[in-house]
């Protein structure tokens, strides 16, 4: 069994009260770049605090593409999706308190992070390279968004705990409420938490993006026990999501109506032996359209309602022997999940299809994983195995659907339509302190199945995960498991003034899945499914297929004091990614790019000068006819004010000098617009200030 690379050792990356960046020591080994969203001001275990303000910004997967190796791709004020390393979608293991679970659309308008408003979140956490074995399979790195609760406080007398924030940005006419309140000591803990968010248009370099607007609400409760017997946990949350815009898409967001639950019990720490095991649930409920917040289609044929709905169920079990820097664990977990999507013409009452029916989902796995020592090399071991099956109904057209599709239809009802196989993932992780130095090293074997998208899309639409391109996509029924062998070597340093924490990956990825002309006559409409793409517009329909792909770069996070008052942190990140059955680039990949920013702290405030520099990529996908994008670079300014302890007031301004730019991860503009062009690249936003205001009893 060939090992491969995984996720590398890295020291905390944080981001106090905020939005802190904290420089790691090298005594502080850890394997997750966190970002913290709030939190005490400042820190006795770190050498070097360097202090700055993250935007107030909508949309928690922008926070990713502050840590090296991340990038945004920006489908929607509320729809990002997270790239790692050039991977993306559901090469990503993104989870929300540890939750795994199905997102509801089809295309993505919900990746896991739409689940996780800014004002919600605690912390971040990015496990870099690979994502540990225990946390579930995933090709790429893991993601984790912690929501606030109330925690189990000293003593036996209840203490009132609150973090509320307010905050307004100008750029979108946007504003944001919630936070937590609640009840806690040291055996038990109850809060609810809400938060309310509502945004415009997005303003531009010189004109406005029509039909962004969103709007977003979430409201729950969090509660525990803790006594002799161990720790209960219960998390409960509702989200309803309403007429958002996504100009990337052929549809906006209608509303997302979703409901989480999750129960937790960890045994007493006292004791050889731990046990840990959670129950989780969650109900999703979609309806998108193209005529809502869009200039609908001028034919009455073409109008669309899209219905999606997802209910995932997961179960993990986890025995530990040892304390955390000795011991071996294991682990078994299941998760099941039943998707649906129906298209329909709410004019015409027989017009209506399942493009994806009644697809049931499932995975059974078991881990095992050691840590501990091989001499003076510290190290970290894990074997995952899982058994998965997949299978779709029958789909059951109305009398108003035209007879190509009903003929596609009845071609994917006589196919087997099920698929079951198993996966293997192992992760070696090896490091050595050695002063201020870290030297670290990952091997890795990591996969991931297709998801119901990519196998079971029978009928030709847009709908691709997310991709956003334009293009038309089928699925493919004999699809396998991607397969990637990673390795992965870095060093961690650190002084008392600066800190460095270089890495060089390279991925070899066997089946990466990718979109690639339906047959080899391309342009030629000789078969069924070209025919019903070109009724809608796309002569040239891309499949989902098995392809060979590596990809390889270099990313760090670095930073110096320069005087007592006076610090400097950037972040910089290159990827590169290439096919290696034929001479192409992968789809999608984001352009080298520096973060660096300069900071001023105060006692009771600070200011912060930032630039972002991102160069120009033509290195892009010809067979999936990417578009080469232009460099550029923003400037912003922020700043923090200590208005009384426990408030802080956070303000800046983004993009100072109004510059026009495209991000290259954006995708194409499918709606009227008076500003930007049918079919061009989405800019990003002009200039805009923001403004929050925290209420914490820490800060």
């Amino acid at each position: 069994m060939t090992i491969g690379l995984g996720a590398l050792a890295l020291m905390e990356l944080g981001i106090l009260g905020a939005g802190d960046m904290v420089a790691p020591t090298a005594q502080d080994v850890s394997w997750v770049d966190e970002i913290v969203v709030t939190g005490s001001r400042t820190t006795e275990t770190h050498t070097v605090v360097p202090t700055g303000t993250i935007a107030s910004m909508p949309d928690a997967a922008g926070l990713v593409a502050r840590i090296p190796g991340g990038a945004l791709v920006n489908n929607g004020g509320l729809s990002g999706q997270v790239q790692y390393r050039g991977l993306y979608g559901d090469r990503v293991l993104v989870r929300i308190n540890g939750q795994r679970f199905q997102t509801g659309g089809p295309n993505s308008m919900d990746p896991p992070l739409h689940y996780a408003p800014m004002l919600l979140i605690n912390s971040l956490g990015v496990d870099r390279g690979v994502s540990p074995v225990r946390n579930g399979p995933g090709l790429a790195g893991g993601v984790n968004a912690r929501l606030k609760q109330a925690d189990f406080a000293q003593g036996e007398v209840l203490q009132p705990y609150y973090d509320l924030g307010l905050s307004y940005r100008a750029v979108d006419d946007s504003y944001g409420m919630g936070g937590v309140v609640g009840l806690s000591n040291q055996y038990s803990r109850i809060n609810l938490l809400a938060s309310r968010e509502e945004g415009d248009d997005t303003r531009l370099a010189g004109g406005k993006l029509k039909g962004t607007r969103y709007d977003r609400t979430l409201y729950g409760l969090s509660g525990g026990l803790k006594g002799r017997l161990g720790e209960l946990g219960l998390d409960l949350r509702r989200q309803e999501t309403g007429p958002s815009g996504n100009l990337p898409f052929a549809m906006d967001i209608v509303w997302f109506d979703a409901d989480f639950g999750k129960l937790t019990y960890q045994s007493p720490e006292q004791g050889l032996y731990r046990l840990e095991a959670t129950l989780g649930f969650n109900d999703i409920d979609h309806g998108m359209n193209n005529y809502g917040l869009r200039q609908g289609p001028t034919m009455t044929s073409m109008k669309r309602l899209s219905l999606a709905s997802a209910k995932t169920r997961t179960a993990d079990l986890r025995v530990v022997r040892g304390r955390s820097e000795q011991y071996i664990a294991a682990g078994f977990d299941f998760e099941q999940a039943d998707k649906n999507v129906l298209i329909t013409n709410p004019d015409v009452a027989g017009f209506f299809f399942a493009s994806l029916p009644d697809v049931d989902m499932s995975r059974y796995g078991g881990h095992v994983e050691w840590r501990g020592a091989l001499s003076h090399i510290q190290s970290e071991m894990g074997l995952r195995l899982d058994h998965h099956e997949i299978s779709a109904g029958v789909v059951l057209p109305g009398d108003a659907v035209p007879v190509g599709p009903r003929g596609l239809a009845s071609l994917f009802n006589a196919e087997q339509r099920q698929w079951s196989g198993q996966t293997v993932d192992v992760v070696s992780r090896f490091w050595l302190d050695v002063g201020d130095f870290t030297p670290r090293l990952t091997l890795a074997r990591k996969t991931r199945v297709p998801n119901a998208v990519e196998r079971f899309a029978w009928m030709p639409t847009e709908a691709s995960g997310g991709l956003a391109d334009g293009n038309n996509y089928v699925g493919d029924l004999k699809l396998k498991p991607e397969t990637a062998w990673i390795i992965e070597g870095g060093l961690d340093w650190s002084s008392s003034r600066a800190y460095a924490r270089p890495t060089i990956y390279y991925r070899r990825i066997d089946g990466y899945i990718q979109g690639v002309p339906y047959d080899d006559t391309l342009g030629v409409i000789d078969t069924p499914v070209e025919r019903v793409s070109a009724m809608s517009g796309d002569t040239t329909p891309l499949r989902f297929a098995n392809v060979d792909a590596e990809l390889w770069g270099v990313d760090l996070d670095f930073g110096a004091a320069l005087t007592q008052r006076l610090r400097i942190d950037g972040v910089a990140t290159y990827v590169r990614g290439k096919r290696r059955d034929r001479d192409d680039n992968l789809y999608r990949m984001a352009p080298p790019n520096v973060r660096l920013k300069a900071t001023w702290q105060e006692r009771a405030w600070s200011v912060g000068a930032e630039v972002v520099a991102v160069a120009s990529q033509d290195r892009v996908s010809h067979i999936n006819g990417e578009q080469s994008s232009a460099g550029y670079a923003l400037f912003n300014l922020s700043g923090d004010w200590q208005l009384r302890p426990g408030v802080r007031l956070e303000a800046g301004v983004e993009n100072i000098f109004d510059k026009a730019y495209r991000d290259h991860l954006s995708g194409r503009n499918r709606t009227v617009q008076p500003d930007v062009a049918l079919g061009e690249k989405l800019p990003g936003a002009g200039r805009g200030a923001y403004i929050t205001v925290r209420f914490h009893p820490s800060i």
